[in-house]
């Protein structure tokens, strides 16, 4: 079972600029003040009660409940997330609107932890699975796979990489760091993995940092395959320097079948190819040193 914790690590991690109300929310919840969130979110309602940026606002109640291990509270914020997210929807798709993804996300995710909160684990990954046919082809694929991956890919075969042979690593402990270009995290999460590949090579650690394209370089301009190509490689020049020999693959399908929605995500594969560690958000050097370890004993 997913400790509740682990969601609240995963959703809380940064805090975004206050503006709108789903930004002042989300703050608020980021900072631990549900009650605070709740009344931002009731004073609203009479103004934004019927919009898909309330759906959104609604969906940190959920995430903020969850964290704070309110479980009820939690599912009946997500449900009625939920539902007026889909009442929004219509016949529109979910990636043209800026909240939606947001809101329905959320809601999903959090249902599906609630559900393995009260040992329903089997149940939570059906309603994943579920949810995760429904709505294939739209940006919450990845963040769907990520919760099943959750609740199950540990102790499972570690699913292929396009863009490079897992295969041809048996035998050895294999880490792989998802990290984007973007990513704050990921680069402040660099120094960590550049000790633990540099104190762990001679050993046998085999280190991989599958990437993806965004359509977008610095400063979120557009960008084409090419010049965003070249704009990871001065990303990886300036800030990766200590991981140069870290082979990349650049694949949105391994982002997919990893459900690396979050960045950076950590998977550690043991020497017969079974995944023992997956871990969406940062860790800290000694949690992922003792994992580590525990491989290779």
């Amino acid at each position: 079972m997913l400790p509740l914790r682990a969601a609240a690590l995963i959703v809380l991690a940064t805090a975004p600029v206050w503006g709108s109300l789903e930004e002042d929310v989300h703050a608020l919840v980021v900072h631990g003040d549900l009650p605070g969130a709740e009344r931002e979110v009731l004073a609203a309602q009479s103004k934004l009660g019927g919009t898909a940026e309330f759906a959104a606002a609604l969906s940190w109640l959920a995430r903020g409940a969850l964290a704070a291990r309110q479980i009820d509270k939690a599912d009946a914020y997500a449900t009625q997330t939920r539902a007026l997210a889909l009442r929004l929807l219509g016949i529109r798709r979910i990636d043209s609107d800026p909240w939606l993804p947001t809101a329905v996300g959320a809601s999903i995710e959090v249902h599906a932890e609630i559900l393995a909160a009260r040992g329903q684990t089997a149940e939570a990954i059906v309603f994943l699975e579920e949810q995760l046919k429904a709505w294939g082809g739209t940006s919450l694929h990845e963040r769907i796979r990520k919760n099943i991956n959750l609740l199950s890919l540990e102790g499972k075969p570690a699913p292929p990489l396009e863009g490079i042979n897992l295969a041809a690593l048996k035998g050895r402990p294999v880490l792989l760091f998802f990290w984007a270009h973007w990513c704050p995290d990921c680069k402040a999460d660099m120094p960590i993995i550049a000790a633990v590949e540099k104190r762990f090579r001679p050993q046998g650690l085999a280190l991989v940092g599958p990437t993806r394209l965004y359509g977008y370089a610095q400063g979120g301009e557009p960008a084409s395959p090419a010049a965003e190509k070249q704009y990871i490689e001065q990303v990886r020049r300036q800030y990766y320097a200590p991981l140069a020999s870290m082979p990349a693959p650049l694949s949105a399908s391994n982002f997919d079948a990893y459900g690396a929605s979050t960045t950076p995500t950590l998977v550690l594969v043991d020497r017969a190819g079974i995944v023992r560690f997956y871990h969406p958000g940062a860790v800290t050097e000694p949690e992922l040193t003792a994992r580590i370890q525990s491989l290779l004993r």
